[in-house]
């Protein structure tokens, strides 16, 4: 195995002292332009690179992020929107240097664990938090721990209701190795908007039993989604009896499974609205198995758009939104606040309805 160079072959073959090596690769004065630059040429030439964890000891940013999905393991190989995400994610990281440290968890409670150790550690600089939870017992750790946050789906609730700050040992947190402020930022996307969008479509087309084949029911969008359905169905005239939402966890076996449920109910759904392609696609399998045709009987809308909805036939209306570039914008705003930047809210653009041949009117007599 090669041997990794360090300052003490840089400041050999550029003549210097080991001390000039490291006031020079760590931008503190002491030597001057031309020793500087004549050193970090040395350092380019052999292959150096920072030791991210004697960084991390001496105080300095390790140059790494982190992200944790805590989702069931069976929902992530299959679901195009997390490899999307964090491809644009990687994307920004990649140009600024930074590594993305990357973790799936079984829950919410591991997930907090992983920031804890991270955080003990100094394993990275800041943390990207996917799946905003409706009670969510990670914004009250990460201002506890200090630890720079960017929330991606929603701004997540700061204030403390006893007035007294957060309390680091309700927390976890048993002594803090740094005394750095936390900062929480978030991207948010309109998935009240998204599905107002899609309601107001499915309507005009003439459809009054419409089903949402829903997420996991303690993350915060799909309560969200769930809630603007009613509401957009409500101003319409539309009781939960004809317009309601299902509960899943975003795989193809339970999109599969609800679908049966409810086109088997007496006065079944003439549309459905799944909460990602993947329900969608095992969707519009289970109508062909069960001999409904799609759009004639039956109108299908995907929430995100995917080579799988375009390549199945009929192809499937979707909502298109750029995930890759949510990835970046939320990348974007972590490196910003960790630069120094004030936290804050940004938002990306809302989903554009693409309608396929998954949607038509409904039958005359329905």
């Amino acid at each position: 195995m090669a041997r990794r160079p360090t300052i003490k072959d840089i400041a050999r073959q550029a003549g210097v002292s080991e001390s000039a090596v490291s006031f020079a690769l760590n931008g503190r004065p002491g030597v001057s332009q031309d020793t500087r630059a004549r050193i970090r040429r040395v350092a380019e030439e052999l292959g150096w690179q920072p030791n991210s964890a004697a960084r991390a000891l001496s105080g300095e940013r390790s140059g790494a992020v982190g992200l944790v999905l805590a989702r069931p393991a069976h929902t992530l190989g299959v679901e195009s929107f997390f490899l999307q995400l964090v491809s644009g994610i990687q994307e920004v990281l990649a140009a600024a240097r930074t590594a993305l440290l990357f973790q799936v968890v079984e829950d919410i409670d591991a997930e907090c664990a992983v920031y804890r150790r991270w955080w003990a550690e100094r394993r990275v600089d800041g943390v990207l938090v996917v799946d905003p939870r409706t009670s969510d017992p990670r914004p009250a750790l990460l201002e506890a721990l200090g630890l720079p946050a960017v929330t991606i789906g929603e701004a997540l609730p700061q204030e403390d209701e006893g007035g007294g700050g957060i309390d680091p040992a309700a927390a976890g947190v048993t002594a803090a190795p740094t005394a750095r402020p936390a900062v929480l930022s978030s991207v948010r996307a309109d998935d009240a908007g998204a599905m107002a969008q899609v309601l107001e479509y499915l309507h005009g087309l003439g459809h009054r039993r419409i089903v949402h084949v829903a997420g996991l029911p303690d993350l915060a969008h799909t309560v969200r989604r769930m809630e603007s359905l009613r509401t957009e169905a409500a101003r319409r005239g539309l009781g939960p009896d004809q317009v309601r939402s299902v509960l899943t966890d975003y795989s193809d076996t339970e999109g599969a499974a609800a679908t049966r449920r409810v086109l088997a109910e007496p006065e079944p759904p003439t549309a459905l609205v799944y909460d990602n392609d993947v329900m969608a696609v095992a969707g519009s399998a289970v109508a062909a198995e069960l001999g409904i045709p799609v759009p004639g009987r039956l109108s299908i809308v995907a929430w995100d758009d995917s080579a799988l909805c375009r390549v199945t036939h009929p192809r499937l209306t979707a909502l298109v939104r750029d995930t890759a570039g949510f990835g970046r914008l939320a990348a974007g705003e972590l490196l910003a606040v960790l630069a120094g930047d004030p936290p804050g809210v940004r938002i990306s653009e809302r989903p554009r309805l693409e309608p396929r041949e998954s949607t038509a009117p409904p039958p005359a007599h329905t």
